[in-house]
């Protein structure tokens, strides 16, 4: 169970600092083929797919400076997990808490989906 708390953290701050900083190859060592991405911002409802999320945070990162992201929760049963993670300053002004599942597929953890809720800041 350490060794999984470790990897599972690991993949966490790789969408942490992937996001922040735009950059594509920890994104996609983090996040499994086929993972999904959903949430509500502003009104408009986000259904995305790995390509579209890597895309969209390559071209306009998360970190423009004032992001600080933390680590709140791991939840591990057996070869599944679930975690949260709190994000401020995202995009300048934004806060977020994802919720982030996990799953061991072809022998190892990855981040099958991320849903988010919005919880402060205005999207310009």
């Amino acid at each position: 169970m350490p060794e999984a708390k470790t990897e599972i953290t690991r993949l966490l701050n790789l969408y942490i600092d992937g996001a922040g900083k735009g950059d594509a190859s920890k994104l996609n060592e983090a996040f499994h083929a086929n993972a999904r991405w959903f949430g509500t911002m502003g009104g408009v409802d986000y259904d995305m797919d790995k390509a579209g999320f890597v895309a969209l945070m390559v071209s306009t990162p998360g970190d423009a400076g004032q992001l600080t992201a933390k680590i709140t929760d791991i939840q591990i049963d057996g070869t599944i997990a679930a975690a949260t993670v709190k994000e401020e300053g995202f995009w300048g002004t934004l806060s977020f808490t994802d919720y982030f599942t996990l799953s061991i597929l072809d022998g190892h953890w990855q981040i099958t989906s991320k849903v988010f809720a919005h919880t402060g800041g205005e999207h310009a």
